[in-house]
């Protein structure tokens, strides 16, 4: 599995010879032979860099998306944001670092059943790597649930997206701040239980079993093969 924090050189090469033609070819086996042959690079090479041809190149493609957004995020000044404002302003970059018709065209890859597993995979990966940038610390269930929450809020809204003619997708913007809206209105209703007695009680044992769940071993570290980022393969 590609990791986002270190991309092979030579798939990155072949991603870049494919994009010109995935607008018009899509993520298929005309894209890929296109993309060796622009590149310069041997066919045997980039059967090693991309085993599944289009495919992976289609995942990479999606990863230097996460990457590209990490970097703007470091770059941008959110201190006068709120919270909501900073997510909402995250998944935004995210969008804006991609080209939407190479994005439809991935979405037509991933829609099919054999890929859509990656597809899910992959947009968790988006979510996790915002979390990451907005510098989370949650070591238990809650990093489940962030995670969760806001791979719905990605996905909905690039959907919009991919349809939205609005002047700068000003359309877009609004439908990402009113998920963003309601994720929040939810937390704080949550919020409200807690500090419920009534309700307190009725979720104690629920609660307590959630207390049970932990992040995957090396979450939030960049140094361990196999988890978030720290898979060098």
């Amino acid at each position: 599995m590609q990791s986002t924090a270190y991309p092979d050189p030579t798939r990155e090469k072949l991603v870049e010879a494919a994009i010109p033609h995935v607008v018009f070819d899509g993520w298929g086996a005309e894209t890929f032979q296109a993309a060796v042959a622009d590149s310069g690079i041997s066919a045997q090479m980039a059967r090693v860099a991309a085993p599944r041809g289009s495919v992976d190149l289609a995942a990479a493609y999606h990863k230097g998306g996460d990457r590209a957004m990490q970097v703007a995020v470091q770059a941008a000044d959110m201190s006068g944001l709120r919270y909501s404002e900073k997510i909402a302003h995250c998944v935004w970059l995210r969008i804006q670092a991609v080209d939407r018709e190479v994005v439809r065209r991935g979405m037509s890859l991933f829609s099919l059943p054999i890929y859509a597993p990656e597809g899910v995979r992959l947009v968790w990966e988006t979510s996790d790597a915002i979390w990451q940038v907005l510098g989370d610390t949650s070591d238990d269930v809650n990093w489940y649930t962030k995670r969760a929450t806001l791979s719905g809020v990605f996905t909905s809204t690039v959907l919009f997206w991919l349809g939205d003619d609005s002047e700068a997708f000003k359309d877009t913007k609004e439908f990402l701040d009113r998920r963003i809206e309601d994720v929040m209105s939810i937390e704080k209703a949550k919020a409200g239980l807690r500090d419920n007695k009534a309700a307190a009680a009725l979720f104690a044992l629920p609660n307590a079993l959630f207390g049970l769940i932990k992040a995957p071993a090396g979450a939030g570290r960049t140094d361990v093969p196999g988890t978030k980022t720290g898979d060098p393969s």
